[in-house]
């Protein structure tokens, strides 16, 4: 049965989409969850990221990344594997592992491992080579509150190094980076990475409900948000095409070029 159409309801864009993706966060789900999950939302899923180490124990990688690409669906190791193969200086050889596994995208990150902003654009710079590339901006240290002018600079320097995408950090609990400890935005920040990254290259770490309606509401149907939970992302695109009580009234086509102008 064809999906119903006798609605008014924002224009989405189709894979393989720039702005308005959708980035999972897996936390190590069984192959055959991900296959269910997978056949429900899968229009509907951009990027999937197997967590921090997960990738290098799951017995079923090779099986998952097969399906991740049947679905089109972008596969991503977690970015505190890179960082941990960096400082045991196996960063060539993380890069070759990543490659012949059949990963598309790598994440840069440096909340886990102390890193330069050189040394990390470095790191970019060498990935972007083979990989799409995300690159986490911000601190996983609740006490480490960044200016907006410095999350702009890290930003900006990160896509000039040769991201695609630079990720706000936010954690799996949306109370650091980008928000504050009660997990409420912190607007003048993401109104800097806005601005620093241009037309859809922010993803937005969201695993709050609230949050993902907050963005969806400032920003329209088209934002990037990421840490979204595999089960969740079906309930996000009700809240991206307004057919949730959050965020129906932003629903209208005008908003969702706020961040593809």
């Amino acid at each position: 049965m064809p999906p119903p159409a006798f609605l008014d309801l924002p224009a989405r864009a189709a894979k393989p989409r720039r702005a308005g993706i959708t980035h999972v966060l897996d936390g190590g789900m069984p192959l055959g969850q991900m296959a269910d999950l997978l056949r429900a939302s899968a229009a509907f899923v951009d990027v999937w990221k197997l967590g921090w180490g997960i990738a290098y124990l799951d017995p079923d990688l090779e099986a998952k990344l097969e399906l991740l690409a049947a679905h089109r669906v972008l596969a991503s190791p977690g970015g505190t594997l890179l960082e941990i193969a960096w400082a045991q200086g196996r960063l060539a050889e993380f890069l070759g592992w990543a490659q012949a596994a059949g990963f598309p995208c790598v994440e840069v990150s440096a909340g886990t491992v102390p890193m330069a902003p050189a040394d990390k654009r470095a790191v970019i710079a060498e990935a972007s080579e083979r990989f799409i590339v995300l690159a986490e901006a911000g601190a996983k240290d609740p006490s480490a509150r960044q200016a907006p002018r410095d999350w702009a600079r890290e930003v900006a320097g990160d896509l000039a190094a040769g991201a695609t995408w630079v990720i706000a950090e936010g954690r799996a609990s949306g109370t650091v980076g980008i928000y504050d400890a009660a997990g409420a935005v912190r607007e003048d920040v993401v109104s800097a990475i806005a601005e620093a990254a241009g037309p859809g290259a922010c993803v937005f770490e969201a695993p709050r409900e609230a949050q993902q309606a907050w963005f969806v509401r400032r920003f329209g149907p088209d934002v990037n948000l990421a840490n979204i939970g595999p089960s969740a992302a079906l309930g996000l695109e009700t809240l991206r095409l307004g057919l949730r009580a959050d965020t129906w009234r932003a629903g209208a086509p005008a908003p969702a070029g706020a961040l593809a102008r």
